[in-house]
C-alpha cells in the first residue's frame, strides 16, 4: 500500500497543475489536462526510482507554469513552455521521445484534435 503522505503530495501536485491549466487558452488547456491525467494514471504502478524522477519533473513543470502565469499579470497573451535541453533529452526513452513529438505536433496544429470553444463564443 502506498504511503499516505506520498499519495497526498501526488494528489496535491496533480490538482495544482490542473488549476494552473485554467489560465491557458481553452484548446491548450484541454490538451494539457488530458496529457496530465494520462501521465499520472500511467505512473500509478511505476518503480520508486521512476516515481522520484516523475515527481521532480512535474514539480518543475508546475513551478514553470506558475511563474509564467504570475508574471503575466492578467495579460491575455501568455507565452507558455520552456526549452528542453539536449542534455535532458539524452535521458528520455524512445517512447517518451515519441510522446513529446506527438504533443508538439498536436499543440502546433491549426485544427487541433480538441475543437473546443469558450462559452459565449459564436460557433
Amino acid at each position: 500500500m502506498a504511503n499516505p503522505g506520498h499519495v497526498s503530495k501526488v494528489r496535491s501536485l496533480y490538482k495544482r497543475i490542473l488549476l494552473l491549466h485554467r489560465f491557458m487558452p481553452i484548446d491548450l488547456r484541454a490538451l494539457g489536462d488530458q496529457y496530465v491525467k494520462d501521465e499520472f494514471r500511467r505512473h500509478k504502478t511505476a518503480s520508486h526510482e521512476e516515481v522520484k524522477r516523475f515527481m521532480v519533473e512535474w514539480e518543475n513543470y508546475k513551478d514553470t507554469l506558475q511563474t509564467q502565469v504570475l508574471e503575466s499579470g492578467g495579460n491575455k497573451k501568455l507565452v507558455f513552455g520552456a526549452d528542453l535541453s539536449e542534455e535532458k533529452l539524452k535521458y528520455f526513452q524512445d517512447e517518451q521521445i515519441g510522446q513529446l513529438y506527438e504533443l508538439m505536433l498536436e499543440s502546433n496544429k491549426t485544427n487541433r484534435q480538441f475543437a473546443i470553444q469558450e462559452e459565449g463564443t459564436p460557433k
